[in-house]
C-alpha cells in the first residue's frame, strides 16, 4: 500500500508541475501593457524597461521559470505587481481565504445534510412521486446555465425573504442567499450518485438473498446497501468537497464576498501575473489532492480491489 501511495502522489506532484508551468507561460504570453496598470501611457520607454527588468521579466524564460520554483520550495509566491503593489501574494491571501473556507464550509454542510437524504428516498421510492421531484431537480439544476438561476435567487428570492443582496461581513443573513446558490450543484450531484448506487446495490443478488432470510430492510439498508454504494462516491468525494470549501468564483463575485473566487478574477483582469499563479496554485492543489483522497479511499473502503505491479485492479 506504501508503494501505491507513493506512485499516486509522485503522479500528483507532476501533474501539478505541468498545469503551474502551462499557466505560467500562458500568462508570460500576456501584453506588457498589463503590468503597468494606469500608468502605462505616463511612462517612457526607458521607465518601462526599467521595470520590466525589475521583475525579472526581461530574462530569458527559462530562467524565469526556474526562478519561479525556487521561489516556489522556499514558500515564496511573490509580491502583488498591479492589485496591491509590492504587497506579499501571501499577506493578500491570508485575509481573502477565511471567507471562502467559511461560506464553502456553510455550503458543503448544507449540500451533503440535503444531497444524501434527497437521493436515499429517491431510491428507496424508485419511479414514485419523490423519485420524480428529485430527478426533476437534477435534471433542472444540470440543464439550466447556473448564472441563470443564481440572477433569479439574488433579484427576487431577496426581494420574498427580505435578504440582502450582497454580502456584509457583519451581517450573517447575507451569508444566507451565497451559500445556498453554492449548495445547489452539490445537492444535485450527491442525490443523483447516492440514488444511481442505491438503486445498482438494491438490485443486486445479495439483497435478494438477504431478504430471503427474513433479514429487516432497515438492517439491509444500513449495514449492506448504504455501506456499498459509499464505496464508489469515496472517489469522488474528497474533490466535491474540497472544492466547495475553497469557494465559488462567480458567486463570490456576484455577492462581492471578499474571498478567493473573486478575488481571481480581479487580478486577471489586472494582469497581476504573482497572484494569479498562487491563486492557480491553490485550486490545482485542491483539485489533485481530492482526486489523491478519493484513490487512497477507494482502496481502502473497497476490498475487491487488489495492487498488482503495473497497476490497481
Amino acid at each position: 500500500m506504501i508503494l501505491y501511495i507513493l506512485k499516486k502522489l509522485l503522479q500528483s506532484i507532476i501533474t501539478l508541475f505541468i498545469v503551474l508551468t502551462i499557466v505560467f507561460f500562458l500568462l508570460r504570453l500576456m501584453p506588457e501593457e498589463g503590468y503597468f496598470g494606469e500608468n502605462y501611457e505616463k511612462l517612457d520607454e526607458i521607465q518601462k524597461e526599467t521595470i520590466l527588468t525589475g521583475m525579472g521579466l526581461k530574462d530569458p524564460i527559462h530562467i524565469q521559470l526556474i526562478n519561479f520554483y525556487r521561489g516556489l520550495l522556499k514558500g515564496d509566491l511573490g509580491k502583488s505587481i498591479t492589485y496591491r503593489p509590492d504587497v506579499d501574494v501571501v499577506s493578500i491571501l491570508k485575509a481573502k481565504i477565511p471567507y471562502s473556507l467559511k461560506s464553502g464550509l456553510a455550503a458543503l454542510t448544507f449540500s451533503l445534510a440535503a444531497g444524501i437524504p434527497l437521493g436515499i428516498t429517491m431510491a428507496l421510492n424508485k419511479d414514485k412521486i419523490w423519485d420524480r421531484i428529485g430527478t426533476g431537480y437534477i435534471v433542472f439544476i444540470s440543464a439550466v446555465p447556473s448564472a441563470v438561476y443564481y440572477l433569479f435567487i439574488q433579484l427576487y428570492v431577496s426581494d420574498v425573504f427580505k435578504l440582502p443582496i450582497l454580502f456584509n461581513v457583519d451581517n450573517i443573513r447575507s451569508w444566507i442567499l451565497p451559500v445556498i446558490s453554492m449548495s445547489l450543484a452539490g445537492i444535485a450531484s450527491y442525490a443523483m450518485w447516492m440514488r444511481r448506487y442505491m438503486v445498482d446495490e438494491l438490485n443486486k443478488d445479495y439483497v435478494k438473498l438477504a431478504r430471503a432470510k427474513g433479514l429487516k430492510s432497515r438492517s439491509i439498508m444500513i449495514h449492506h446497501v448504504l455501506r456499498n454504494a459509499f464505496v464508489p462516491m469515496a472517489q469522488y468525494l474528497p474533490s466535491a468537497i474540497l472544492f466547495t470549501i475553497s469557494g465559488s468564483i462567480y458567486i463570490e463575485s456576484l455577492y462581492s464576498i471578499p474571498g478567493m473566487g473573486g478575488l481571481l478574477v480581479d487580478v486577471i483582469q489586472r494582469q497581476d501575473n504573482a497572484l494569479v499563479q498562487a491563486i492557480v496554485l491553490i485550486y490545482s492543489s485542491i483539485g489533485i489532492l481530492g482526486l489523491f483522497i478519493g484513490d487512497i479511499l477507494m482502496f481502502i473502503l473497497d476490498p475487491r480491489i487488489k495492487i498488482q505491479r503495473g497497476g490497481t485492479r
